[in-house]
């Protein structure tokens, strides 16, 4: 399972079935999981841990040091779970002294020349689109969909089942469930398509979408606007938008 021109490090531990293909250098102290596929001329560099069952594909590299002028070559890990798919020429740094390590959750998409960069925490079922950009620090949350060549910048937040457009970029936190698009991210409404497929219920959506306009439409400041969600509206969703804004450090795009 493992192709004679790979190089693999003496203290990388690789389970029985994976499969490692021509060309794939694999350096010290990584761990690979069940069945996980490299196709060939992948690189996993040291303090690496990739779970089971992902594909990785030609020139993909992953655990590189972190883009950061402060580090100083101090030992911080990349840790990716299960079933990723991670197409070619993605970059996933590992962490820096700040918080020592870039975690990658489970079932994510990551398409050609995606950017993950250092102590990024991006959880599960996200869809992250061709030069889809993270910089360090940043927050994605499950299944949020980021389109092709979008940015975000450093400490943002991407809220669960947010839909980011393409060309976007994001300077503040994009709150759960709402699509944001533009030059600099405005929101344009609820991603009520997206809900729809992940099967939230048209009560839910509607609900949401009452929130949303509370919240961004109407001429109220923040605050009372939130109080009046909290009146009006119940759920975990509500109660999970109204949680994410108020935990904003950065600010959210309005």
């Amino acid at each position: 399972m493992i192709h004679p021109t790979a190089i693999i490090d003496k203290s990388a531990e690789l389970e029985p079935d994976v499969e490692v293909g021509p060309y794939c250098v694999i350096g010290p102290k990584v761990r690979i999981g069940r069945g996980t596929k490299l196709i060939a001329n992948v690189s996993i560099q040291e303090l690496s841990e990739i779970g089971e069952g992902c594909t990785i594909y030609p020139f993909a590299a992953i655990g590189g040091p972190p883009q950061d002028i402060m580090y100083k070559g101090e030992d911080t890990t990349c840790v990716i779970g299960n079933h990723n798919t991670i197409r070619e020429y993605v970059t996933v740094n590992r962490g820096s002294k700040s918080s020592g390590s870039t975690i990658v959750g489970s079932d994510n998409f990551i398409m050609a020349y995606a950017h993950v960069a250092h102590d990024c925490r991006v959880g599960s079922h996200t869809i992250m689109a061709n030069c889809a950009t993270l910089a360090g620090h940043v927050h994605v949350d499950d299944y949020a969909i980021l389109s092709g060549l979008c940015a975000a910048h450093q400490f943002c937040r991407i809220g669960k089942y947010a839909f980011i457009s393409g060309l976007t970029g994001v300077p503040k936190d994009v709150p759960p469930f709402m699509m944001a698009a533009g030059n600099r991210a405005r929101l344009y409404g609820l991603n009520a398509v997206g809900l729809e497929r992940q099967g939230f219920a048209k009560a839910e959506i509607v609900k949401l979408k009452r929130a949303y306009r509370i919240l961004f439409r109407s001429s109220l400041p923040l605050e009372k606007s939130l109080k009046l969600v909290e009146e009006e509206l119940d759920g975990d969703n509500v109660k999970e938008l109204i949680t994410f804004i108020r935990s904003s450090e950065r600010g959210i795009c309005r």
